[in-house]
């Protein structure tokens, strides 16, 4: 008997066998868990469960520095507060509220804050603006604060609310210009307005405090700096995402479209920033083509850049606008 040829079946059974098990459990561990996981992490970073999620309160109550930017712009407002008025608007089937501060000026300037932060936060970025000569709209973001709304879409579904936002300044309030002063998210999503085929002549510039590449690599060091694993996860984070916005947060970003902006640029950076890295900060300045300026700060996490040096960071909003934007 020929055990060559019944041995051989029996191999080749064992081999695929094996073969199959090893992909099957590699499958599992680089694609099915961290599959799972990233849908868990989708949900905790960029998805509002409940209504407390990204309330109305600090948002960092354990961090001394945003604790104090709270408090400090709280007491701004409370200085001001007869200039303010309860505003709101609808896009995308959402109503969205804020609050606006008429100091009787034909301009204003919209404070856009980073993901978590409701329009309380924003008071503390208003300063300047008032004594450059501005109104101020601070905006509950959509799913922040009193907004309606689950998903984040990182300033790649935001803008469209911030155009809305503009016709509010604009056609009802009678300003003339806008400028608008992002924060983090908030800068991407002012330039994603600013070079929209939708945005009007209106729209006079803005400042970016912490802008990155794109939310793909800003999210990518956040999981590095908490330790958490990167990939795949972080790609599987940004499809759930991108089903969620109709968007691809690899593919789009401001580095994608920076070179489109016409209207004045003033990027504000801390060399400190871990998440909006400064080598990438330069990277998106020397391809933006309109006229810009970037100023640096020694000093600074990320979207607390100001709290470590008020002087600096206001007097640098105020020589932008004498320079570039008032005529």
């Amino acid at each position: 008997m020929n055990l060559t040829f019944l041995v051989s079946p029996l191999v080749i059974g064992i081999i695929i066998g094996v073969t199959v098990f090893i992909l099957l459990n590699l499958f599992i561990a680089f694609v099915l868990v961290p599959y799972i996981v990233a849908k868990k992490v989708y949900t905790m970073q960029l998805v509002r469960t409940s209504k407390e999620k990204w309330g109305k309160g600090c948002s960092a109550p354990d961090n001394e520095e945003q604790v104090r930017m709270f408090n400090e712009g709280e007491l701004w407002f409370e200085e001001n507060k007869e200039y303010g008025v309860d505003v709101w608007v609808t896009s995308e089937g959402l109503h969205l509220v804020g609050k606006y501060l008429d100091f009787g000026y034909k301009r204003a300037c919209i404070i856009i804050a980073g993901r978590t932060e409701s329009y309380l936060y924003s008071y503390y970025f208003a300063k300047p603006y008032k004594e450059a000569g501005f109104n101020v709209l601070v905006i509950d973001n959509r799913a922040h604060g009193d907004s309606d709304g689950m998903y984040i879409g990182v300033g790649l579904k935001e803008y469209n609310d911030i155009l809305k936002w503009g016709e509010l300044l604009h056609d009802k309030y009678n300003n003339e210009k806008i400028f608008i002063h992002g924060i983090c998210i908030g800068s991407a999503t002012a330039l994603y307005v600013l070079t929209s085929k939708n945005c009007p002549d209106y729209y006079i510039g803005m400042a970016a405090d912490g802008m990155y590449t794109t939310f793909y690599e800003t999210f990518r060091t956040h999981m590095k700096d908490m330790k958490k694993p990167v990939d795949p996860c972080s790609y599987f984070v940004m499809q759930n995402l991108k089903k969620h916005i109709g968007v691809d947060p690899i593919k789009n970003g401001p580095i994608y479209c920076i070179d489109k902006l016409t209207k004045p640029l003033l990027m504000i950076h801390s060399k400190e920033d871990k998440f909006s890295l400064p080598k990438k900060a330069e990277i998106l300045y020397e391809k933006c083509k309109a006229p810009k300026k970037l100023v640096w700060f020694d000093h600074g996490a990320h979207s607390h850049i100001r709290i470590n040096n008020v002087e600096k960071y206001d007097n640098a909003i105020k020589e932008f606008i004498e320079e570039y934007i008032n005529e």
